[in-house]
């Protein structure tokens, strides 16, 4: 199964784990509930999955990589205690709490949360002496004398051994009492993760045109080389930070995160040429609707530079739906407290507050300390993602704007009661709108300047095609709507079906 798949039957599981009776017992028995044991190549996400998986269950996630445990902060520390048998008092051996369980209840007591998943990373890889204590656990849910809280279920992962020869085969006692899952690299789920977590472009249309390089394992007379899920994405976020700031990306840097020389410089080439067809092409200028470019040229030119363009398009386009998306967020988040904050000025209004501004300033900075609080906690805790966080750290930026704006008011003695938050709020609610139309005129004019160059062409369809693909541009389509779109994804449908019927006929008419 991909990535995707085994994401989705993580999820399944928890739910079906955590189902309890009308009695409050769970309907399969915490001793029933087996672990899973995902085993898959390495750097396929498999961690990233589970961050997925326990963020949609709004559950706790505690992670150890368990080949950085010995035997002693697996099950814990012993100590002599004294017990009484038989009338005599005996020095019997016993054991601090395991780190790894004492850490789920640091965890519990942090977010409130009872329920989650423990992932122990690289199970097959542990170390003699600590081997007997991971197939207890798996089997029995116990460190040594401490039992897995109930509403935690064990998730594991390890790979097959041609990728690791430190790897420990299971026996069949084990094997039976495990759900065991499968992963395999699979571009295409991963390209669906990937244009939401916004991948880098050249990355995304490079790929298109080499799939065979997305993940790579293998050895030769040199040594290992080896391109993983993990590389590119890595490779993604230090492009772009380097583009930031004006850095050179050199083959020496490409060669850090994709670990296969030919591979790395493949796509170091292609990323010159990228960035070179950025310039080329005029991509501001396209989404304006004031390019002007040879047609011909771009007819006459190989696929792969083509796809190159796509890319370009498709990459600018997916920034700015990616922005639409967390602007709406942030505002809908914002309305909230601003709601709030308006009906608990209107209760202290009836209640004889005299000073409306002063209660706004209170109520604002209450809410901000609060929310900070809250996000610190839940940030400290695991419980948010990359996308959830960054929406969560502007909304307080703008409530800190806000208060700001109102503070300065205050300062000048003008009008700074709801009716001025009213219209600060209105403001930026009229910015958004503009950024929502400009985003779809860049979208009509990047599907007309493409209608004019290739018309119903496979280059169109593949335009639509990556463009329903992306989780932000589909988002933006089927909230905001879009007259171009639709209208070329009608007449390539139509076109597709009518291809579809003539092959039909055809295939009828041979008989």
């Amino acid at each position: 199964m991909n990535i995707k798949e085994a994401r989705q039957e993580i999820i399944n599981t928890v739910k079906a784990y955590l189902k309890k009776d009308e009695t409050g017992a769970y309907v399969i028995p915490v001793e029933k509930q087996r672990p899973i044991l995902l085993m898959g190549p390495p750097g396929i996400g498999k961690t990233a999955i589970l961050e997925q998986a326990a963020n949609a269950c709004g559950i706790n996630l505690i992670a150890y990589t368990i080949t950085h445990h010995t035997r002693q902060s697996a099950i814990g520390l012993p100590f002599i205690a004294t017990r009484m048998y038989d009338g005599k008092e005996r020095s019997v051996t016993e054991y601090t709490m395991s780190e790894i369980i004492a850490s789920i209840y640091d965890r519990i007591e942090q977010t409130g949360i009872k329920e989650g998943i423990l992932f122990l990373d690289e199970i097959n890889c542990v170390s003699e002496t600590l081997a007997p204590t991971m197939l207890q656990f798996l089997q029995y849910k116990t460190f040594g004398a401490h039992h897995l809280p109930e509403g935690f279920l064990i998730v594991t992962a390890g790979n097959p051994p041609e990728y690791n020869k430190s790897v420990r085969d299971f026996d069949i006692v084990t094997l039976d009492r495990v759900k065991r899952i499968d992963i395999q690299e699979d571009y295409p789920a991963w390209k669906e993760y990937a244009y939401r977590a916004g991948v880098h472009g050249a990355i995304m249309a490079y790929l298109e045109i080499r799939k065979e390089h997305f993940y790579s394992i293998r050895t030769d007379l040199s040594g290992k080389h080896f391109v993983t899920a993990r590389g590119w994405e890595d490779l993604s976020r230090i492009l772009t930070v380097y583009e930031d700031l004006e850095l050179p990306v050199t083959k020496g840097l490409i060669i850090q995160y994709l670990q296969d020389e030919e591979i790395a410089a493949s796509f170091s080439v292609y990323y010159d040429l990228y960035q070179k067809y950025r310039e080329i092409y005029h991509v501001d200028d396209i989404m304006e609707g004031t390019a002007s470019v040879d047609a011909d040229v771009l007819r006459q030119a190989p696929f792969d530079e083509k796809l190159s363009m796509i890319g370009l398009l498709t990459d600018r386009l997916n920034q700015e739906c990616r922005l639409y998306d967390r602007e709406r967020s942030v505002q809908e988040a914002v309305f909230a407290v601003l709601k709030q904050i308006k009906a608990a000025v209107a209760a202290g209004r009836d209640a004889g507050t005299e000073e409306e501004t002063t209660q706004i300033l209170a109520l604002l900075s209450s809410e901000i300390a609060d929310g900070r609080a809250l996000f610190e906690k839940q940030k400290e805790a695991h419980l948010l993602d990359r996308e959830e966080e960054g929406v969560r750290r502007r909304v307080l930026a703008v409530l800190e704007e806000l208060l700001h704006a109102v503070s300065l008011r205050a300062a000048d003695r003008e009008p700074a009661d709801m009716v001025f938050v009213g219209e600060w709020f209105a403001k930026r609610e009229d910015a958004r709108q503009q950024n929502i139309e400009w985003t779809g005129a860049h979208l009509t004019n990047a599907l007309a300047f493409l209608a004019s160059v290739y018309g119903e062409s496979q280059e169109m369809a593949l335009f639509l095609s990556e463009l329903s693909a992306g989780y932000h541009t589909l988002k933006f389509v089927s909230e905001c709507g879009n007259d171009a779109y639709d209208k070329y994804q009608r007449l390539l449908l139509t076109k597709d079906r009518r291809h579809e019927i003539t092959r039909d006929l055809q295939s009828f008419l041979s008989i």
